[in-house]
């Protein structure tokens, strides 16, 4: 039987998954339900909902966000599904795929679908399960978003339009679990299928923006084009989302018929053949780790562009639109010697600074994942020490972040000259970006030591970035107390030009970094292997 022990498995990949799970859930959902109230907070006048609508028919932001539907009455829901929709769609596309490759190719490539095929498992029911699974735990978040907005009971955001909202979401992740089924058919290896996947959702993401600025037709091409059509919040329409299932149905069943087909452990598409012999930089235990991680770091690096000038896009109309939003101003806090355009500046800084820090500590935190794999045993069975191989990593990451941070800081710049009438000069944009490398360091150093003595709770460090966002972001509308705020590394950076530049703070944490960095590579060196 095909489908032999399907429930049995799918209950071994629910414990294996539920942490991971809830924790997406919870991600998502409390950062949807955060945005839609902080909207009726900032923008509670018609006035100030026309304001934004008008900056988002710019065909930048068009190309960014989507097209804006009710224009002739903007609601709040309308902005929502506006500005939060296709990016938190994008944002369960991912979570679907980094899911379906764990849950198939990858246990494939490390020999767990071999054990588990040796049992009386039938031949399709490890894909199953893996799709059931994923299928679940979209809809599950679509529910429960559906439910957080009704219960919210913001004006503009009816019963129905939440319903769409969440059924958007769901059908967005149901979408891209199925191209990823199919992909990992394709491929021979999990990397492959992640980047194959990734590129599926990047390409749909720009077939979007061309046809969402020049024809509606092409961006139908686009299942991220497509799911927009539905005008949540605004019209409604159900045919989207018919259109989208079929989809799935079609694309779910050529990954079965596929997985039928080919033999375990292979691919359908031919594996390409490497060089006969390995270029100089891969002979270095540094060049392996690079190469291994090159496609995250394109990946990246392409992102923190795009990051900075889809902020630097909307610098044109700063000024108007924050003349009469009080609670935009109190946001900035009250500089009356600086324009509001300078004052937004040190906001967006700080904002770029710390998604800048994401590739950075996530590419560290690679020597983890290796050693819970046992990887790293065989780079330092070839003479290097620990020492070496953790500065590699070290190295690599801060290398990333520095980069990650010039290249968003240069999207700002150059969107932001494109639409200002008198551009502000690159150098001091690079001057108050690059002031936050020390902040941005704290953080790298502080992953480096949870990994040297507590490895099992490295993904902590997550947490305290999300702290230093919201403190940093929501800080001055919240009214967060000092010493809350004090406890972000983020805190203690001048905010040029709007304050005085001084070195003081900066090297006192670039000291600490240095402190505990050492202390960490001595605590990694004298403790043990942890699987």
């Amino acid at each position: 039987m095909l489908f032999h022990q399907l429930p049995l498995l799918l209950k071994f990949h629910f414990r294996q998954n539920w942490l991971a799970s809830i924790i997406w859930m919870i991600s998502i959902v409390g950062m949807t339900v955060l945005v839609a109230g902080s909207f009726n907070g900032l923008f509670g006048s018609e006035a100030e909902r026309n304001t934004m609508a008008q900056t988002l028919e710019n065909p930048v932001m068009v190309a960014m966000v989507g097209p804006v539907y009710g224009i002739d009455n903007y609601t709040t829901g309308a902005m929502m599904a506006n500005q939060m929709l296709l990016f938190t769609a994008i944002v369960l596309c991912l979570m679907s795929i980094f899911m379906m490759i764990k849950l198939t190719r990858k246990q494939e490539e490390e020999g767990k679908y071999e054990l588990i095929r040796s049992l009386p498992v039938g031949r399709l029911a490890s894909l199953s399960s893996a799709g059931i699974l994923v299928a679940f735990v979209n809809l599950l978040i679509g529910v429960v978003t559906t439910v957080s907005l009704i219960i919210l009971n913001v004006e503009g955001m009816d019963v129905t339009g939440s319903l769409m909202y969440g059924v958007i979401l769901t059908i967005s992740g149901w979408m891209f679990a199925a191209i990823t089924a199919v992909i990992t058919q394709l491929t021979e290896t999990s990397r492959a299928a992640l980047g194959l996947s990734i590129t599926v959702l990047l390409v749909a993401y720009l077939i979007r923006a061309i046809g969402d600025v020049s024809s509606e037709i092409v961006s139908l091409f686009s299942p991220l084009g497509l799911i927009l059509r539905a005008e949540v919040y605004v019209e409604n329409y159900w045919w989207p989302v018919f259109v989208a299932m079929m989809m799935t149905l079609i694309l779910s069943l050529l990954a079965f018929y596929l997985h039928n087909r080919r033999d375990l452990g292979s691919s359908l598409l031919p594996a390409r053949l490497g060089r006969k012999e390995a270029s100089k930089l891969l002979l270095s235990p540094f060049g392996l780790l690079l190469r291994l991680q090159r496609v995250a770091i394109v990946a990246w690096l392409v992102a923190m562009f795009v990051l900075g000038a889809s902020y630097g896009s909307v610098l044109g109309d700063l000024e108007s639109f924050f003349a009469d939003n009080d609670m935009l101003q109190q946001m900035l806090g009250e500089h009356p010697d600086y324009t509001l355009t300078e004052q937004f500046m040190t906001m967006l800084m700080v904002i770029i600074a710390i998604f800048a820090t994401i590739p950075m500590v996530l590419l560290f935190l690679k020597i983890r994942a290796e050693e819970k794999k046992e990887r790293n045993d065989h780079l330092l069975t070839t003479g290097i020490s620990r020492y070496q191989l953790m500065s590699y990593y070290l190295t690599i990451s801060l290398l990333v972040g520095v980069i990650s941070l010039v290249i968003a800081i240069y999207g700002l710049w150059v969107a932001g000259a494109a639409v200002m009438d008198d551009p502000i000069p690159f150098t001091n944009f690079l001057k108050a970006g690059m002031s936050y490398l020390p902040a941005m360091l704290i953080i790298l150093a502080l992953a480096n030591l949870l990994f040297a003595f507590l490895p099992k709770w490295t993904s902590f460090i997550w947490g305290y970035l999300v702290f230093s966002f919201f403190t940093v972001y929501l800080g001055g509308m919240l009214d967060i107390p000092n010493w809350l705020a004090s406890l972000s590394s983020f805190h203690y950076i001048p905010q040029i030009p709007v304050e005085e530049f001084t070195w003081i703070p900066l090297i006192v944490l670039l000291i600490i970094s240095i402190v505990v960095l050492v202390i960490s590579q001595i605590g990694y060196r004298n403790r043990d292997e942890i699987g």
